[in-house]
């Protein structure tokens, strides 16, 4: 991003580098430590820290750092302060340390994930994350904590969300409003499991239930949402509309995506608010995409000039999402310049359900994202607490106490949640300040 680069060249210049803790050096949170070190000035890790030491250790080797191992945020900060590289097992400690200015989470997790974010927040951290479903769940109190902390709370750059929310800040600035945020998959089927999706898991290096959460709609769904809590969009309906060019066949030719346009025109037409979406089988595959209206005679010939079409529906897209390389950008926002990519405006507007993904019995546990027995889908944070409809981050780790058909959607009733969990927690206190409580018992 032109102007962050500048900037943290000068912080490179003044020997005064951004200081990074990271907690979850998987696939993603490697990455990002090797973009951080080999690519981008006035910028360092400080400390990595995951369950396992042992990955920390090896995220640092393969950048040729060889990192002193410490627990406890005392021992932490003082390896900081003599300016070692920290790996460790304890991630609140990292956290809340000295010397750490930003920390970036890439767990992936729910309920270690909150504990780490509070941590982080409570130490006045910045935050910076890749966590789309822990944000979609309980982002909005946690931007609040981090509002009253005086620090930022933000996703990241390079994924799908934080593109979108890059691209509906640039139309926003062309004078172009925006009615619709997208984004693009090339599959959607809500049945997919861990097994269905082994083999492509193997062939990308990712976990087979992190695969079949791509392809069932989960992931999509908390991306949408958090794109509609930090817009003040909604959903259309449940689930999105998510019209499919693909005819079901995810090896179909895409078609362009101003073709597309069409499938959304009506609903925009009826539509009182803002709406985020998706679409299946158009190009470019990798992409984002904004629609908007113009009420400028005079700019609306411009916008024809330029190429953008007739309207009243124009399309801006970004082609690409680069994930990892990206990151180093969303934390030096956060750091230099006090600027989220995407953070809650206040309470939440779209969130994630629990529907099931087959017959579900009683004692059934339901185990994971993009596991056997539930699916995401996005609806209106109204309807979910009107009718007390169960997010898939509080489901995970539940067991299901009556029968529920498939594709039914769960709600609170119907699963016995485990006790002690921060996520619950959490979600019971952002409820009673932006919604409805939960009802007792």
């Amino acid at each position: 991003m032109i102007l962050v680069d500048t900037a943290l060249r000068h912080r490179e210049v003044e020997g005064r580098p951004i200081r990074v803790g990271l907690v979850g050096p998987g696939t993603q949170g490697a990455a990002i430590v090797r973009q951080v070190v080999t690519a981008t000035r006035g910028m360092r890790i400080a400390g990595i820290a995951n369950r396992h030491i042992e990955r920390a250790v090896r995220a640092f080797a393969d950048v040729g750092i060889e990192p002193v191992l410490r627990a406890g945020r005392t021992r932490i900060e003082e390896a900081l302060g003599a300016g070692l590289a920290v790996a460790t097992e304890d991630a609140i400690g990292l956290a809340q340390a000295d010397g750490v200015d930003v920390v970036v989470e890439v767990t992936g997790s729910f309920d270690h994930a909150a504990r780490v974010v509070l941590a982080a927040i409570e130490a006045g951290k910045h935050v910076v994350h890749m966590n789309a479903e822990l944000d979609g769940t309980v982002g909005p109190i946690l931007k609040a904590k981090a509002d009253a902390a005086g620090v930022i709370y933000s996703f990241s750059d390079g994924d799908q969300p934080g593109v979108e929310m890059n691209l509906y800040r640039f139309v926003v600035g062309l004078g172009v409003k925006p009615v619709l945020c997208g984004n693009m998959k090339g599959l959607h089927d809500p049945y997919r499991t861990p097994a269905t999706q082994q083999a492509f898991a193997a062939k990308w290096d990712q976990n087979p239930a992190m695969a079949a959460s791509f392809a069932d709609g989960t992931k999509i769904s908390f991306e949408q949402a958090i794109v509609a809590n930090g817009t003040g969009f909604r959903v259309a309906r449940r689930g999105m509309l998510g019209p499919d060019f693909s005819g079901g066949d995810p090896y179909a030719p895409l078609v362009p995506l101003e073709e597309t346009v069409s499938a959304f025109a009506d609903t925009l037409d009826a539509s009182e608010h803002g709406l985020v979406d998706y679409v299946v089988g158009a190009r470019p595959g990798g992409g984002v995409f904004v629609l908007g209206t113009h009420d400028d005679p005079r700019q609306q010939h411009f916008l024809r000039y330029y190429k953008m079409g007739d309207g009243p529906y124009y399309c801006f897209y970004t082609p690409y999402h680069l994930c990892h390389l990206e990151v180093p950008t969303s934390i030096a926002r956060a750091a230099l310049f006090g600027d989220a990519v995407l953070t809650p405006l206040a309470g939440p507007q779209v969130g994630v359900i629990a529907v099931a993904k087959t017959d579900l019995a009683p004692g059934t546990v339901i185990d994971q994202l993009g596991g056997f027995e539930a699916y995401g889908v996005a609806e209106n944070s109204d309807r979910i607490d009107a009718d007390d409809l169960l997010p898939l981050g509080l489901a995970l780790g539940s067991t299901v106490t009556r029968p529920v058909r498939r594709d039914q959607a769960l709600v609170f009733a119907d699963v016995r949640i485990p006790e002690g969990r921060i996520i619950d927690r959490l979600y019971a206190e952002q409820r009673a300040r932006f919604g409805r409580p939960i009802p007792a018992g």
